[in-house]
């Protein structure tokens, strides 16, 4: 069967399928919505690659939990409960609220105990460049990296070094795994929106947070093979956990829409072939 496989010049890859998620703040719920989707049409990634939003929710889904789950353990979940209000220094809130949320529900307490191999994307502050977490114990430590967007929450220190929010360089993070991968189908729910009036600092922060993170993503959305960009969630602010279902839902809506078209079905269909030719060999 090996044989086969190079008589069919296809190169070889450590990965069949992986996916990326973008970041977004609470829009990070439609992903859920998205791969819903996916398993319904019968396809699970051997390896995830997630900024900010997206490592947050790709961790649970590396660890296991179905996107069902992963609504039901954080129903109550709010952004208040998730930080900690703080004296101004390098960020107005501490994420301890989503460190002990991630304590309390993952099982896997290093990344080498995911069920599918995750890499958190972050920035590091030291060298200002793109710098992913995929080994180690610091499992906890590399996701709340990864969400902590600039100014509003404090850098994470890993290591003696500090980390912050993947987006800054890397908010659809195809590139990380471009190369481990046969096949890449990213999860796009940050799409740009307008900027809302009232102004207020919170609004301004986020909107040119939005804007800095957008901007690095064309490049990387060009580089995957199936491309799930979630529209409808523009009035959907950043910190806005009072709809979850209702995100989950245009996720779940988009993916559905993009997996019925003809080239994706294509993709989909040689992805699953050769997802099935590997497991006999």
């Amino acid at each position: 069967m090996y044989s086969l496989i190079i008589n069919m010049k296809l190169p070889i890859y450590p990965y069949n399928l992986g996916y990326a998620l973008s970041g977004g703040g609470a829009r990070g719920f439609a992903h859920l919505g998205v791969l819903s989707a996916l398993e319904a049409y019968g396809i699970k990634p051997q390896i995830i690659a997630g900024t900010s939003a997206g490592s947050l929710v790709g961790v649970l889904y590396a660890d296991g939990y179905s996107p069902e789950e992963i609504l039901e353990i954080s129903e109550h979940v709010y952004f208040k409960q998730l930080v900690e209000v703080t004296k101004p220094t390098s960020g107005f809130f501490k994420t301890t609220g989503i460190s002990d949320f991630l304590r309390k529900h993952l099982r896997a307490k290093s990344f080498e105990e995911l069920k599918i191999p995750l890499v958190a994307v972050v920035a590091d502050m030291h060298n200002s460049t793109t710098y992913t977490f995929s080994e180690g114990k610091n499992l906890v430590e590399a996701v709340v990296a990864s969400c902590s967007v600039p100014i509003l929450f404090e850098p994470q220190k890993i290591d003696g070094k500090y980390y912050c929010d993947g987006g800054i360089f890397k908010n659809l993070p195809v590139s990380i795994i471009r190369d481990q991968c046969r096949y890449v189908i990213a999860s796009n729910v940050s799409l740009m929106q307008k900027l809302t009036k009232p102004l207020t600092m919170k609004s301004v922060a986020e909107h040119t947070f939005k804007m800095m993170s957008n901007s690095n993503v064309l490049e990387d959305s060009k580089l995957c093979d199936i491309l799930i960009e979630v529209h409808g969630l523009e009035q959907t602010h950043m910190f806005d956990f009072d709809n979850k279902d209702k995100l989950v839902e245009i996720g779940k809506h988009a993916a559905t829409i993009k997996l019925n078209e003809t080239d994706t079905e294509e993709i989909l269909s040689n992805c699953k072939k050769y997802d099935r030719l590997t497991k006999k060999i």
